[in-house]
């Protein structure tokens, strides 16, 4: 399948937690920024991106094994892009600290929103 509908057909079928985090990363909600999601970066398809900080959010389950996921990880860094990982329960359990650890990441604005 290629990449652009593999993405779609993901979209389609998000996770809880992926659906939570979109829910507070659409539409600008969080600082303002233009977050995507599943998006194509290289061969790989990421869950969500913010391309003015060139940053890589990936949500992990059960499903993930971590050499894939270093390997995938390294590939992303090695391109330029920061990764921030989180566990699907981390997201469901505790949204609000995983935003927090976000805003770490950017940094301070005086346009968030």
């Amino acid at each position: 399948m290629k990449p652009v509908k593999r993405a779609r057909a993901l979209r389609k079928a998000s996770t809880d937690a992926e659906a939570l985090l979109w829910s507070r990363l659409r539409n600008r909600q969080f600082r303002n920024l233009k977050f995507r999601r599943q998006v194509p970066l290289g061969h790989y398809i990421v869950d969500f991106y913010c391309h003015e900080f060139q940053l890589v959010i990936e949500l992990d389950g059960g499903q993930h094994s971590e050499e894939v996921d270093r390997s995938r990880t390294q590939w992303l860094e090695g391109e330029g892009y920061r990764v921030v990982r989180f566990w699907n329960n981390e997201v469901l359990e505790n949204t609000d600290g995983v935003l927090a650890k976000l805003e770490r990441q950017v940094g301070p604005s005086s346009n968030s929103g």
